[in-house]
């Protein structure tokens, strides 16, 4: 009997390691999984959400990836990502126009839009007159001083009949837009809306607003996009497809469930800047839960004329010393591409 049941305790114990033998393989796969550096334009924000998203949600373990979401350094991400420091970054096509602009372009490629249109305009008090760009006459402007940035607000006051040479310049140091405009450090700021158009609909402030697209087809650009380094596009191509692919599937996510999306990205705010945020941070999830696909068939889908008709505009307008057109974009490496 006692010869019986030691039989059995090693027939169990020998049942109990290869059960966990045969687990071995998963934990192994857990361990070799690859690693991706995801470098952040700014601190955690509702662009970034579907990033996030996938995360928590094991999108990017399921594809096989372990990716670390990183904080831009002083010198931007664009450059980071360049370097080879980071697989991908995040930025717009504006600012990415100087680093294409080049002899030697550097090696970035824009993989996806994060929104399909460009939602960004001008912010003023409400009944100033500020409610097209030819109201910004005579007005103050708080500036970053970049030249895209001034040529725009000139080619759209000039089309309305403005004079852009009477705008009264300022450095723009301003981190809380509407409290800028209340407390009349500035009459207008330009902002995206999906942030802080939304955090002037909530503080209260009376304002008026226009944007950059509906004034000129040439200016409603992609930003914010995500950026690759060139070399790994080219060394591991399957390994980019199946980091879009989980992005994807986060920003599908996010788009579909902006509440839980949100939640999602303020659990994963590592600065803790999002936590005392939390009311905007909801209330830009839902306004952005609409752009993040919009018209388009796909998440992160670019369209060739619009990316091309913003970078032949900045040539024309001699932004460029290259014509940027057809380059700097590619959307080969998204799902069903």
């Amino acid at each position: 009997m006692n010869q019986g049941r030691k039989g059995i305790s090693l027939f169990l114990a020998l049942a109990l390691a290869l059960t966990l033998a045969a687990g071995a393989p998963s934990a192994a796969r857990a361990d070799e999984l690859t690693p991706i550096i995801f470098c952040l334009d700014w601190t955690p924000n509702t662009n970034h959400t579907g990033v996030y998203a996938a995360q928590a949600l094991g999108y990017y373990k399921e594809a096989g990836l372990d990716v670390q979401i990183v904080q831009p350094p002083e010198n931007g991400a664009l450059l980071m990502c360049a370097a080879g420091q980071a697989q991908f970054a995040v930025d717009a096509q504006d600012t990415m126009a100087a680093s294409l602009d080049l002899e030697e372009p550097l090696g970035v490629t824009s993989v996806a839009a994060i929104l399909q249109h460009n939602t960004s305009g001008i912010l003023a008090r409400a009944g100033e007159g500020i409610t097209s760009a030819k109201g910004m006459e005579n007005k103050v402007y708080a500036t970053w001083d970049s030249p895209i940035e001034l040529a725009m607000l000139k080619y759209c006051m000039e089309k309305e009949g403005g004079d852009f040479s009477t705008v009264k310049l300022i450095p723009n140091n301003i981190t809380d837009e509407p409290a800028a405009l209340a407390a009349h450090q500035t009459d207008s700021v330009w902002v995206f809306y999906g942030w802080s158009g939304i955090n002037a609909e909530l503080s209260g402030l009376k304002f008026d607003y226009w944007d950059f697209a509906s004034i000129s087809k040439e200016l409603d650009y992609y930003t914010p996009v995500i950026l690759a380094n060139n070399q790994f596009l080219q060394d591991s191509p399957e390994t980019a497809r199946a980091f879009l692919a989980a992005t994807a599937r986060g920003y599908a996510y996010a788009a579909e469930h902006p509440r839980e999306a949100a939640d999602l990205l303020i659990a994963g705010d590592t600065t803790g800047s999002l936590e005392s945020a939390k009311e905007l941070v909801y209330a830009s999830q839902e306004w952005l839960a609409g752009q993040y696909i919009a018209d388009a068939s796909a998440w992160g889908r670019m369209d060739a004329d619009r990316w091309n008709g913003f970078y032949h505009w900045l040539y024309e307008n001699g932004l460029s010393t290259h014509d940027l057109t057809g380059i700097g974009f590619s959307n080969d490496y998204l799902p069903g591409e």
